[in-house]
């Protein structure tokens, strides 16, 4: 009984804990937009909304620098540091609002090229990217503001930012899909996180008198400098990473159908629910902690804190979702969408393999191992991009996830022998 006692006393438990509420309402609200998309855009139109995804996190990377791990390193390194502090918000700040702007600018007048290329010769879709010109600098700003609670350790801000944000999400969705059906979710992916700009600048204030701290003399080159590394890191996992997403969903498209491209946008929206709980565990308290450890029992004793409390529960998870998987895709979505049910195993395997294999990549972030990282990642990316091509010939839509799992697995056996000494 005092072993549980101890364990429910932890703050990591207490952060999982809270955590683990904003992932079930985030599957709570996806069952919800994923049925009504389901139902009013069909697997046609979830393609389409999976390819805007993938260019939006493309974009919201390159509009940020990469900076996102970055911002929460240094802030966490400076925390009781007032004036260097102040240096990296401010210099951080105004770096990522006029870049944003820029890049706003440039997709406004450049909407036409980028519809084409993201929807084909969908026309009727042009007001997508004109709308996300606008949204883009709220954009950056509100992933800066996260980032910057993060890294002042303020834990279950983050989580509460995470559940506001999927809330006007779900009601932003809900509204522009039984209105407009494709063309809604399409703005409503657009729309709904600039809104949380507001709610990210409101907690902020909270902790930062934030107007009094932004001053131009401040500015610091020398801070871009040491963020460089990360946007290069980011450069290839967050923006080549949905390309590659995006390249084999046209693959897909082409060799077997929109539909089937469909169905493995179902399977990884799917996913992504439920990897949530570990990417925002991951980044709200592990990165920090690894950020600080100084010596590689340290982190050892950090790695070993994911294996034996995240793992085994995310495990657990799995196998229940695998026995329920028929009932799961007609509760979320259709009838229409049973063919997905072929292509759980590979997607869950792939994904025990890549929830292994994240608390070791994190570890590229906490010590800036940039071109540890960058090779590595790109090693995945292209296994993942080249595999998926080679086993869709001879497996079909089935190929795709056996790739992906292929994939996870072979990263995870790499970063396992790069850190073998802090693992063991």
């Amino acid at each position: 009984m005092n072993f549980y006692k101890k364990i429910v006393q932890t703050s990591l438990f207490k952060i999982t804990s809270l955590n683990s509420f904003g992932v079930l309402l985030k599957i709570g609200i996806g069952l919800i937009t994923s049925k009504i998309l389901a139902v009013f855009v069909g697997p046609s139109g979830m393609a389409l909304v999976g390819n805007l995804r993938n260019f939006l996190t493309s974009l919201e990377n390159i509009s940020t620098l990469g900076f996102q791990n970055g911002i929460v390193k240094y802030t966490a390194e400076n925390e009781r540091n007032k004036s260097e502090l102040q240096k990296i918000i401010t210099t951080v700040f105004l770096s990522l609002f006029f870049v944003a702007v820029f890049l706003g600018i440039i997709l406004f007048f450049t909407a036409n090229y980028w519809n084409t290329r993201i929807f084909g010769n969908n026309i009727q879709y042009l007001l997508v990217f004109k709308v996300l010109a606008f949204a883009l600098p709220c954009y950056a700003v509100s992933i800066f503001f996260v980032a910057l609670i993060n890294g002042l350790g303020k834990f279950k801000k983050v989580i509460w930012i995470n559940i506001i944000g999927n809330t006007i999400g779900l009601l932003v969705s809900v509204w522009m899909i039984l209105q407009y059906q494709t063309i809604g979710a399409l703005l409503a992916i657009v729309i709904a996180p600039a809104l949380l700009f507001f709610v990210t600048f409101y907690l902020v204030q909270k902790e930062i008198d934030f107007f009094q701290i932004i001053k131009l003399k401040l500015f610091d080159f020398q801070i871009i400098k040491n963020l460089s590394s990360y946007s290069l890191m980011a450069l290839v996992s967050s923006v080549l990473g949905p390309i590659v997403f995006l390249a084999v969903r046209n693959e897909i498209i082409q060799n077997l159908g929109i539909e089937q491209a469909g169905y493995w946008e179902t399977m990884t929206r799917i996913s992504s629910y439920y990897l949530l709980f570990v990417s925002t565990i991951l980044t709200v308290y592990f990165l920090p902690k690894l950020s600080k450890a100084s010596t590689n029992e340290e982190t050892k004793t950090i790695f070993w804190q994911y294996y034996k409390f995240i793992l085994p529960v995310f495990v657990l998870g799995l196998i229940v979702l695998y026995f329920a998987r028929f009932f799961v895709v007609e509760l979320l979505f259709t009838k229409e969408f049973l063919p997905v049910t072929n292509l759980f195993f590979w997607q869950f395997l792939g994904d025990i393999f890549k929830v292994c294999a994240l608390i070791l990549g994190y570890q590229f972030f906490a010590k800036k191992l940039t071109l540890a990282f960058i090779i590595t990642e790109l090693y995945s990316l292209f296994v993942l991009y080249s595999a998926s091509l080679y086993y869709m010939k001879m497996f079909q839509i089935e190929g795709v996830v056996l790739a992906y799992a292929f994939q996870n697995l072979s990263y995870l056996l790499i970063l396992g022998i790069y850190f073998r000494k802090s693992l063991f």
